[in-house]
């Protein structure tokens, strides 16, 4: 299974903020925060498809995402904020009161069902 270092980065999106206020609960909401933005060279690289998973392995943990083809720099991955980010994210704020969540050097590898 082929793995590829990619640089990762968290962020809002606009949709994203809608649904918090139907609840992050809803399916829409799970969506939004599960889907990784790929350039399609990395995808080939990966061996990957639109809507398949891939595992994604930082220092502090691993979080699954499934992949969605996007105008995105070539070895980068943007994914929005929440649990599944949570779960890539140290714990040292520099005292800012919120963990780094940009520029991450991430493992990516696919997920064979």
């Amino acid at each position: 299974m082929p793995s590829v270092q990619l640089l990762l980065n968290a962020m809002r999106t606009a949709k994203q903020g809608v649904q918090v206020n139907v609840g992050k609960d809803s399916d829409e909401y799970k969506e939004i925060v599960t889907t990784l933005s790929i350039h399609s060279k990395d995808m080939e690289a990966l061996g990957v498809s639109d809507g398949d998973s891939v595992r994604v392995e930082s220092e502090f943990g691993e979080a699954e995402f499934r992949c969605k083809q996007a105008k995105v720099p070539e070895g980068m991955v943007f994914v929005p904020y929440g649990p599944p980010t949570c779960k890539l994210m140290g714990g040292n704020t520099d005292g800012t009161g919120m963990p780094t969540s940009k520029g991450w050097m991430v493992n990516v590898e696919p997920i064979l069902n």
